[in-house]
């Protein structure tokens, strides 16, 4: 395990002990939580990035497949259907 040091100012760090504290945990404890978290959430936002950028320009022909499955008239959406 790798430490860190951090410069905090006096008053957060004493709001983190007491919020670590209630929890039952120490402050490197609640770091390492938040940095899960954090990782966590850039992982997700990578993913959706990822998928947007591969269904980018796809929107017409889903909208196709949607009207198609529904059986009834083009999507108001897809202005290349409705006109």
């Amino acid at each position: 395990m790798t430490a860190v040091t951090l410069n905090l100012p006096e008053e957060k760090l004493r709001r983190l002990e007491v919020v670590a504290r209630a929890r039952g945990t120490s402050v490197a404890q609640l770091f390492d939580e938040m940095s899960s978290l954090l990782i966590a959430e850039d992982d997700a936002e990578t993913r959706f990035r990822l998928r947007a950028q591969r269904g980018a320009g796809k929107e017409a022909r889903g909208l196709e497949l949607l009207d198609k499955a529904a059986g009834g008239p083009p999507c108001a959406a897809n202005p290349e259907q409705a006109g």
